[in-house]
């Protein structure tokens, strides 16, 4: 397991090294990940951390408004479910208003990898064995929506700060039994 995570670790920062020296703005997002119907809940207990550091392409970059691509690693962990690591990218709009704040809409694609938070077992020849858990494969659809607010809004490349309310689908979560999987997830 510990390679795995090193791989994610390595992935993210390999991620954080080329968008610097590309110049490309830099987001680092941590939120709280729930598997829980949209719009639901706001925030869940107990918490279930989760990690994304990424970059935005920007194709327009009006007064008012701009069109963004945003490429994103990240990490989630489910305390009992499991842990998991992702690659996705979304299409963003963000409307400015005059004192700083954007709203901000986002719709995604991305690519989910988990591996079960506890030990899992498999039933051979009248027993029980201590399983091998080469992780889950998913496709990850997602729609976010969230607030913005431009510190030093006259630069041409301001810091944020923001907080986006992402709704995901897991598919395939459980074939024959649970085909989708809904997820929740509040970043600042």
């Amino acid at each position: 397991m510990n390679r795995k995570i090193m791989g994610c670790l390595l992935l993210i920062t390999v991620t954080f090294g080329y968008t610097q020296r590309q110049g490309f703005p830099v987001r680092v997002l941590v939120g709280n990940e729930a598997t829980a119907l949209p719009y639901s809940s706001f925030w869940s207990n107990p918490v279930h951390p989760s990690f994304q550091l990424g970059t935005e392409i920007r194709y327009n970059n009006h007064q008012f408004h701009y069109w963004y691509q945003t490429i994103n690693a990240g990490f989630i962990y489910h305390e009992n479910l499991y842990q998991g690591a992702y690659l996705n990218t979304e299409l963003g709009y963000d409307y400015r208003l005059g004192f700083g704040l954007n709203l901000k809409g986002l719709v995604g694609v991305g690519y989910l990898h988990t591996f079960a938070a506890n030990e899992e077992y498999q039933f051979e020849d009248g027993e029980y064995l201590n399983g091998k858990d080469s992780g889950n494969s998913r496709v990850m659809p997602s729609l976010s929506m969230g607030l913005g607010y431009r510190i030093n809004r006259r630069e041409s490349n301001p810091l944020e700060l923001m907080l986006l309310y992402q709704s995901r689908l897991e598919f395939p979560y459980s074939p024959g039994f649970i085909s989708l999987m809904p997820h929740t997830n509040l970043s600042m």
